[in-house]
């Protein structure tokens, strides 16, 4: 039985090898310094930006970051699932989806119009669970590093 809840500030020693197994499998790295924002935003009331976490008892098997962020296409917010990751044990036991049902869960309750995602052209593998629980948008993603 998986257990997908928000994680607390007690999680950060298990939170800490998911993300960066996330961030290794887009072959990216983040300063130290990047941790502790991001991990200091998740707790902190005024953020729109939230972290669940899938446990089987004390593993946490899996982690999912999201944002609301307001659009001009709805007067409630939109949710941008930003980040995705299981461990290898859990691929293929539905903990990627009880993630992502828990993060529609959580934006349906906030009133949110839609929950979105990208992901890697390459990552077929996640696409085939993706198909399966949302639509895709037709839409590329352009962007400008500064």
């Amino acid at each position: 039985m998986v257990l997908i809840r928000p994680l607390e500030p007690s999680d950060r020693e298990a939170w800490e090898p998911l993300w960066k197994g996330y961030l290794t499998f887009y072959k990216t790295s983040l300063p130290p310094e990047q941790y502790d924002l991001t991990w200091s935003r998740f707790h902190d009331p005024a953020e729109p930006m939230f972290a669940l976490g899938a446990f089987e008892g004390e593993t946490m098997l899996g982690i999912v970051h999201y944002i609301y962020h307001r659009t001009c296409w709805t007067p409630g917010p939109t949710c941008y699932l930003q980040d995705l990751f299981t461990t290898d044990a859990a691929r293929g036991k539905g903990v990627g989806r009880a993630l992502i049902e828990a993060v529609h869960v959580a934006a349906k309750i906030e009133g949110a119009s839609r929950v979105y995602w990208q992901t890697h052209e390459t990552n077929a593998t996640a696409m085939v669970l993706y198909n399966k629980v949302a639509e895709r948008s037709g839409f590329l993603v352009y962007r400008m590093l500064m």
